[in-house]
């Protein structure tokens, strides 16, 4: 395995696999503060060089976390050790290019991506433009039902959040309401609750599944308390949709959110036993780049290679959404709107190549160099790369959390401008509501008066 390069005359050595990925990567402060960041940019394209020779199996062969890492088992157990065989002695720069070829479609993708661990898929990624990641990530088409099915081609779901700072339910039921007067919801109802309590939790599952049920609306709910008190809420009485967790690409990451495969696996018995959902996907996974450094538990490995990884424990529980939450984290690892902006398209390109129904919440808080203007530009982005959905705050400000995202007006712009819809059945229920017309909004979009008997 080759791990250096001459460029311009100079010699760039590298010490090992994990250090090539990591100078491979764009610029992101997370690496600069771990550490283990090109100190140029002359030294991030020579890691890409590097890189780009490498073989499939190289990357394979030499694992960057200690293979006794339950993520890494797990990853590892899921390849198909055929498909792996037939792609194993291209190089990187190989695989990227067959990724591009205009002669691969979505079911070959698919296909394709069963002989990949996390990390190949993150190494490719390294390689990519920004269009690179639109374009690839376009073409793949990833289906999830829970009581309705999203992510057919030409659609763009979004996930209402109508969060409240006190978890008022008659706020949230206000928001809920101004929310699907504009058309969101489609991909789910979720609340994050400021009280993590039992009670508090079962008293807005009650709450938002009431009104879904008065209205017949096509959708799913959540509330996005740790697993443990969802599902204390569920044997309980409570109803819901599905479960949510938080996840990371590595064991250590994993525990420190309280969390492991075999609690994941006892939710998923629960849930399918007395959850509301029909299924057969009934989790909600979130993710961002940097989680693993905030835990100490990166193993010097950099933050897209891990967020891949957590891609890769995603996909082995069928989840039916799983979103990466881009700019939230903070300037530590997603310093400016260039670095953010290149997270999300990476994110969601890595999410789509393991096959996962992948959404973004596209958002910024408010000590980053950042602004609306540039969550917008990713929306547009995103919406081109095909994203199964996107989040919706009232106003694009969550008052509960503390941080902008987009508006329920910007994912209608969005649909609009690009000429997507939401999912079928929900689009159905919109115009029966009287909210759409012939495919678009109509004249009572935002009318809270819809909701009035």
């Amino acid at each position: 395995m080759n791990l250096s390069v001459i460029l311009g005359g100079e010699k760039y050595n590298f010490k090992s696999l994990k250090d090539v990925m990591a100078k491979a990567n764009e610029e992101k402060s997370g690496d600069r503060l771990a550490g283990i960041a090109a100190e140029t940019v002359q030294e991030r394209i020579a890691a890409k060089a590097v890189l780009s020779e490498l073989l499939v199996k190289d990357i394979r062969e030499n694992p960057l976390i200690p293979e006794d890492d339950e993520v890494s088992r797990i990853i590892e157990q899921d390849v198909n050790e055929q498909i792996y065989g037939e792609i194993k002695n291209w190089s990187i720069e190989e695989l990227r290019e067959y990724i591009l070829s205009n002669s691969t479609g979505d079911r070959e993708l698919k296909r394709l991506s069963k002989g990949m661990n996390s990390e190949i898929i993150a190494a490719v990624t390294k390689l990519m433009s920004n269009l690179d990641l639109v374009h690839a990530a376009n073409k793949v088409e990833v289906l999830s039902t829970c009581n309705i099915t999203i992510g057919q081609k030409g659609t763009l779901s979004s996930r209402l959040q109508p969060n409240h700072p006190t978890d008022n339910i008659d706020g949230i039921i206000a928001s809920l309401k101004e929310g699907l007067s504009y058309g969101i919801g489609d991909a789910v109802i979720g609340i994050n609750p400021v009280d993590d309590s039992v009670e508090s939790v079962k008293r807005v599952l009650h709450a938002t599944k009431n009104f879904i049920n008065e209205w017949n609306i096509p959708t799913q709910n959540c509330v996005l308390a740790h697993i443990t008190t969802q599902m204390k809420a569920i044997q309980q009485g409570a109803p819901a949709d599905m479960i949510f967790q938080s996840i990371a690409g590595t064991e250590i990451a994993n525990r420190s959110f309280g969390i492991s495969a075999d609690l994941i696996r006892e939710a998923e018995e629960l849930i399918k036993k007395q959850g509301t959902g029909t299924g057969p996907n009934l989790f909600y996974f979130e993710t961002g780049q940097g989680s693993e450094l905030s835990a100490e538990a990166h193993y010097g490995v950099d933050q897209l290679t891990l967020e891949s990884r957590n891609y890769g424990f995603a996909r082995h529980f069928n989840p039916y959404i799983v979103n990466t939450v881009v700019g939230f984290i903070g300037p530590e690892y997603l310093y400016n709107n260039k670095q953010v902006i290149r997270a999300g398209l990476e994110d969601h390109f890595m999410g789509k190549m393991h096959c996962l129904p992948m959404g973004v919440d596209i958002c910024y808080t408010n000590h980053i160099k950042a602004d609306q203007n540039d969550i917008e530009d990713l929306g547009v982005l995103l919406t081109a790369a095909g994203v199964n959905f996107i989040i919706a705050a009232p106003m694009g400000d969550d008052v509960m959390l503390n941080y902008q995202s987009m508006s329920y007006h910007d994912v209608a712009t969005l649909l609009q401008t690009l000429g997507k819809t939401p999912a079928p059945a929900y689009l159905a229920w919109l115009e029966k509501m009287g909210i759409y017309e012939n495919g678009r909004l109509s004249s009572r979009a935002g009318d809270l008066s819809l909701f009035e008997r």
